[in-house]
């Protein structure tokens, strides 16, 4: 009796490559069946997702311009001078006699100027519409300056008798409150600014002479001023939260007045006066933490 063999042929189609199972044993075409089954479960569970990201990365939005919108503080260093003009006054008396009060009192007026280093730091908002960005700052800063004028050379007016005047102003601090306006491109920012400035000064004028007998005065004030300010910037931003900025600003204070008076020991005297304005001016750089 002559056995036949069953020929069986099955072909798995759905693949550019199709794959006959001829003659094969039955585990063996099973694993061939699981195989092809978890690679089509793969195919549809993670090509769509790949595909969707790979879209997504082509289309992410490229980033908008920087927005200086926000509240800030910040830390400043620079360098600043001061400029005074002083004048004096000496009253009729009976220490100097005839000329000789017009002579002091022309010999104590000049100028000054003095410079010194500052350092503190600063408070603000801005808001920007568009290009436009509008803010509002408050900064402090320490600044030490002493200004000072001397005469030392001069006569009364008998042309032999030696006399000195002279004055000094001396500042301590300097802070501003003040509006910024300016425009924004992108991550730089150019400004203007003007308000509100404040210090505080110690003023001294002193008198001596070689007259017989000999006279001397002072006469001394301090004073919280309160004057202007005006300047303009530019900022720079480094990162989202960080800032940079160099900045030029001039502040002017009202005249510091003072009254005194020159004696001598044998009971002579005359009134002595003197006043000082003074002009400030800074050049600082500055980092600046936004919320």
């Amino acid at each position: 009796m002559r056995r036949v063999e069953a020929q069986t042929s099955l072909t798995l189609t759905g693949d550019p490559m199709s794959i006959p199972l001829t003659r094969t044993p039955p585990l063996a075409r099973r694993s061939i069946l699981a195989a092809y089954i978890w690679a089509a479960a793969v195919a549809l569970t993670f090509g769509p997702t790949a595909a969707r990201a790979a879209d997504l990365a082509v289309k992410a939005p490229e980033p908008g311009p920087y927005q200086w919108t926000g509240c800030y503080v910040g830390l400043n260093v620079g360098a600043g001078t001061s400029g005074t003009n002083f004048s004096s006054s000496v009253g009729p008396g009976t220490h100097l006699l005839g000329a000789d009060p017009g002579v002091v009192a022309g010999s104590g007026g000049g100028g000054a100027n003095d410079q010194g280093p500052l350092g503190g730091g600063q408070v603000g908002c801005n808001w920007q519409n568009g290009t436009l960005v509008l803010g509002l700052e408050g900064d402090f800063d320490y600044f030490h300056s002493n200004p000072n004028f001397g005469n030392n050379t001069n006569t009364l007016s008998d042309g032999v008798t030696p006399f000195t005047i002279s004055q000094s102003l001396t500042t301590n601090y300097l802070a501003t409150v003040r509006p910024r306006i300016g425009i924004g491109a992108d991550r730089n920012l150019a400004y203007v600014t003007g308000g509100v400035a404040f210090t505080r000064v110690s003023y001294t004028e002193n008198y001596t002479d070689g007259a017989v007998p000999p006279g001397a005065g002072s006469a001394s004030a301090s004073r919280n001023l309160v004057g202007w300010t005006a300047g303009a910037g530019w900022e720079y931003a480094l990162a989202d939260h960080w800032t940079v900025r160099a900045e030029y600003l001039i502040a002017g204070f009202p005249k510091t007045s003072a009254l005194g008076a020159i004696t001598d020991a044998g009971g002579g005297s005359n009134p002595l006066g003197g006043s000082s304005d003074v002009i400030i001016q800074l050049v600082r750089a500055g980092v600046n933490f936004k919320f």
